[in-house]
């Protein structure tokens, strides 16, 4: 059964597959808002409750199934933060909105459009060197 049918968790899965960002920061209030309900206790008294290991508790793979891993608990602040590590499974109701592929890896591509070439990047940087370089293989031959 997946989470998104399973009840209880599968608003989490259904919030979480709208959000755009690499990361979603969510206090334990807003989570309850998104299941209209409460969390149980051990929620809030164990660090272990918000592991990402899919065979610990039913709530764990709402997140997963979104895409999403928990990190950064905060259990005196009740917060958290979800952090995406790869584009959630379809849903039954239809394809999830495409992701850019730096979500998945943030550092991949961070520079993109940073660098503006204004020259061939075939050539050498120092044309003295490649004359040499040039000439030795010359006199070699």
């Amino acid at each position: 059964m997946s989470a998104q049918s399973s009840s209880k968790y599968g608003p989490l899965t259904v919030y979480l597959r709208a959000q755009r960002g690499a990361q979603v920061r969510m206090s334990f209030a807003e989570i309850e808002r998104v299941l209209g309900g409460k969390l149980p206790p051990s929620a809030a008294s164990h660090r272990a409750w918000w592991s990402n290991n899919p065979s610990n508790n039913v709530m764990t793979k709402a997140w997963l199934e979104a895409g999403f891993h928990s990190e950064q608990v905060d259990l005196s602040g009740r917060k958290l933060v979800f952090r995406r590590v790869r584009l959630a499974a379809p849903s039954p109701a239809g394809p999830t909105p495409k992701q850019d592929s730096s979500a998945e890896a943030p550092l991949f591509g961070w520079l993109r459009g940073t660098v503006v070439s204004t020259g061939d990047l075939t050539e050498p940087a120092d044309p003295e060197w490649a004359k040499r370089i040039d000439d030795e293989r010359q006199s070699a031959a």
